[in-house]
């Protein structure tokens, strides 16, 4: 079954054009193509990075947090309490009101303590300020390596300028050394952000950035699959050159650095706009759709791969749409927001409304009894130990 699978998923005919065949593919001494079985080197090599981030970030970039004032914020922790840590691990981490009534009877303890409760224990798992400056950190290091190494490789190729070039003589196209190691690179970044993905901070955009992730593997490896190597550095080069900006910005957010981040946040917003709604679109998107058509007639392949393109292009508007609102308020207000495209997670506010909550409880109340008690003094009646106010500054007999 395992060999009928293969073979079914290796057809010519969901790869390759027609009238081109995987004998047409094959190897010899001094031409070499892309081989499936090469994919499987990004495995390891991810793992490898996995390591090197460990290791950078914690003996480069949390050090330098520290020296650069970035500060965690101190959170106070809650009470040990076997009977909520249950049903905060095994159920819910933001139960609603019906549930913590019923825990605070069995526990006998007050709703607003279990609220409380509930409150300093998802504040413990929310990720610090260190942790967050140390992932930006290693993603600006690999960004700006990455993009500097895809132009270096692409500098002298005539598909960076001439994008017809992109499909001259294909699918017949030798692989070179330097970008079977710029695709290994690129493919084994994207393999480690889903191994840590559980461990890196959440954000708003988690199901988005999933959702890229996987397109973007797909896409990368059905591109050299089908040796689609020279429109897939052209994705590769455009997404990095954005990315460059974003990190730094999200740095010198954590750093609050204001000025430096709202005058680098323009500029990735700029970058971000031009590259994935203009550049993009032309560069990629109507070369393959068009282009392409000029070689050889639609395919498998061809609507698999304009399909995975479509999908990011989508995702460039989502996001693009989060950097346009917030420019309009950062036009508006002459200040940006505090989260940023992807760095949007949910933020500590819980805190800040109990107060304001209290508060206004506690305004009401004062409120309340400077009323009953002008009322009671201008009419003489009886005295307050025989009476109960009311909020609305009426009173009741006892």
């Amino acid at each position: 079954m395992a060999r009928s699978l293969n073979e079914w998923l290796w057809q010519h005919e969901f790869w390759l054009p027609p009238g081109i065949t995987w004998q047409d593919m094959q190897e010899s001494e001094d031409v070499h193509y892309p081989q499936p079985r090469d994919l499987l080197l990004s495995i390891p090599f991810a793992l490898i990075l996995v390591v090197i981030r460990c290791a950078f970030e914690r003996a480069i970039a949390l050090p330098l947090s520290s020296k650069l004032g970035v500060r965690d914020k101190q959170r106070p922790k809650a009470q040990p309490n076997p009977m909520l840590e249950t049903f905060y691990s095994t159920r819910c981490k933001n139960p609603e009101e019906g549930e913590l009534i019923s825990l605070a009877k069995q526990c006998d303890l007050p709703v607003r303590k279990v609220e409380r409760w509930f409150r300093c224990r998802r504040n413990t798992d929310r990720p610090s300020l260190s942790k967050k400056f140390c992932e930006a950190c290693w993603r600006f290091t690999f960004y700006i390596i990455s993009f500097f190494t895809g132009l270096a490789v692409l500098y002298d190729k005539p598909w960076l300028w001439d994008h017809r070039e992109c499909w001259t003589g294909y699918p017949q196209q030798p692989l070179q050394p330097s970008l079977f190691w710029y695709y290994l690179l690129e493919l084994s970044f994207y393999w480690s952000l889903v191994f840590t993905l559980p461990f890196d901070v959440k954000r708003k955009d988690f199901k988005e950035q999933i959702v890229h992730h996987a397109a973007t593997i797909f896409l990368i490896s059905f591109s050299y699959c089908a040796n689609y190597i020279r429109i897939g550095t052209l994705v590769m080069v455009i997404h990095d050159a954005s990315d460059c900006f974003l990190e730094p910005t999200k740095i010198f957010n954590y750093m609050k650095w204001k000025k430096t981040c709202d005058s680098l946040f323009m500029i990735f917003s700029a970058v971000f706009l031009i590259s994935r709604l203009v550049i993009f679109p032309y560069t990629v998107l109507y070369n393959t759709y068009y282009y392409s058509m000029e070689i050889f007639q639609p395919f498998f392949g061809y609507y698999f791969m304009n399909g995975l393109l479509i999908i990011l292009q989508l995702l460039h508007v989502f996001w693009s749409c989060l950097i346009i609102h917030m420019v309009y308020k950062f036009i508006l207000q002459g200040t940006m927001e505090k989260d940023m495209r992807s760095d949007t997670e949910e933020s500590d506010k819980d805190e800040e409304r109990e107060k304001i909550r209290e508060k206004e409880q506690n305004g009401i109340s004062y409120f309340s009894n400077v009323a009953s008690n002008n009322y009671i003094q201008r009419n003489g009646s009886e005295p307050l130990k025989n009476r109960t106010h009311l909020t609305n500054g009426h009173v009741k007999e006892r």
